[in-house]
């Protein structure tokens, strides 16, 4: 793996964080990050959802809806699912604040991530996520999807993101050479 001197990605800061890692990187900036929960609860599966994490579409999964800030300014909206065998009863599944964080949750419910996978593209926001990121409707936007599975390779978390590219900054460092295998 990494040597003591590789930073890990920005996005593995989020894989095992306890508590507020969007906080916590944005006041490692120098900025105030803070996160509203706008819904949470059943839902089900679009396509997307439904492939990532091995459902049929239409099959119920627990989607949480965040809008994240920076300095007040509101610069990525999070969609997270979960499977409801994983989430249907938990704190997963409400609009309150998870005190720990999920990744401290779903570790206590036995569900450990051990495998990410991201695609990361750009592409045109709807107008939803134009008018909620402040964006103009010919500004792209930046999508992350992240998929965390167990060891056993079954998928426990999908996040959708969707990122104004002007305040948001994706960073990778790895070795070169490393396969991953």
């Amino acid at each position: 793996m990494g040597s003591a001197e590789q930073e890990p990605s920005t996005s593995a800061r989020y894989l095992g964080a306890v508590g507020d890692a969007w906080a916590a990187e944005a006041r490692a900036e120098g900025r105030r990050g803070t996160q509203r929960i706008v819904r949470a609860g059943e839902e089900p599966a679009s396509a997307l959802v439904a492939e990532r994490l091995s459902l049929r579409p239409g099959e119920p999964v627990i989607a949480r809806r965040r809008i994240m800030y920076a300095d007040d300014e509101p610069c990525e909206l999070t969609d997270t699912y979960y499977p409801v065998s994983i989430a249907r009863g938990t704190a997963l599944a409400g609009t309150a604040k998870i005190r720990g964080g999920a990744v401290r949750l779903l570790a206590e419910l036995g569900h450990v991530g051990a495998w990410v996978e991201e695609d990361v593209t750009a592409r045109l926001p709807t107008l939803d996520e134009a008018t909620t990121l402040a964006l103009s409707g010919s500004e792209p936007l930046l999508q992350l999807v992240r998929l965390t599975e167990d060891a056993e390779g079954h998928p426990i978390q999908l996040d959708v993101m969707a990122m104004a590219p002007g305040r948001q900054r994706l960073r990778y460092r790895f070795r070169a050479g490393d396969a991953g295998g």
